[in-house]
């Protein structure tokens, strides 16, 4: 953390965030920080979607909360999963990332969760994808979400502006429950 302050000392760096941290490590790195008068994390990186939520929900996210933690999640698509390109394991060929889902998401609550989806994508106009960052940003302070081909950013780019109202939320929410 010295090693940080330094570099925000020389501009470097304006803050410092982490990734993959427990609660409990994100914690102890903030009573630290505050403890010895160093830059605190601002910003924490965790794997967090409407598939993969276990992880960053309860503990952790309380804790960003209660300390004005940024969150910014990776596979926010769950590996493009939740873009509902992979619904069978002959779609897993489409591209070389269809590998890594493997059989992760085709399961009992991934076809769950890809009606949902559907459906709300449907109510908007929109794309799956579209709709499972949509409800990301209203959890997290911004998803990281990436694209091969221009259409993809265009797709990424609507979804900041679809409007998902408490009930869809809920929706998406119960879809995607445990």
């Amino acid at each position: 953390m010295a090693a940080y302050g330094e570099l925000i000392r020389q501009g470097k760096v304006r803050v410092i965030g982490c990734s993959n941290f427990t609660a409990a490590r994100l914690t102890e790195s903030l009573e630290a920080s505050a403890r010895l008068g160093l830059p605190r994390y601002e910003s924490l990186q965790p794997e967090y979607n409407l598939y993969d939520r276990a992880g960053y929900e309860g503990e952790l996210e309380r804790t960003c909360r209660e300390n004005g933690i940024g969150v910014i999640t990776y596979f926010s698509l769950a590996r493009g999963f939740l873009t509902g390109k992979y619904r069978s394991k002959a779609d897993l060929g489409q591209s070389p990332r269809g590998e890594g889902i493997g059989g992760k998401y085709l399961d009992d609550r991934g076809f769950r969760i890809l009606a949902a989806l559907d459906e709300v994508a449907a109510q908007h106009r929109a794309t799956p994808a579209q709709v499972a960052l949509a409800w990301l940003m209203t959890r997290v302070t911004a998803p990281i979400a990436s694209a091969t081909r221009l259409a993809q950013i265009e797709d990424l780019i609507a979804a900041t502006r679809l409007h998902l109202d408490a009930a869809l939320i809920e929706r998406l929410t119960t879809a995607s429950a445990y």
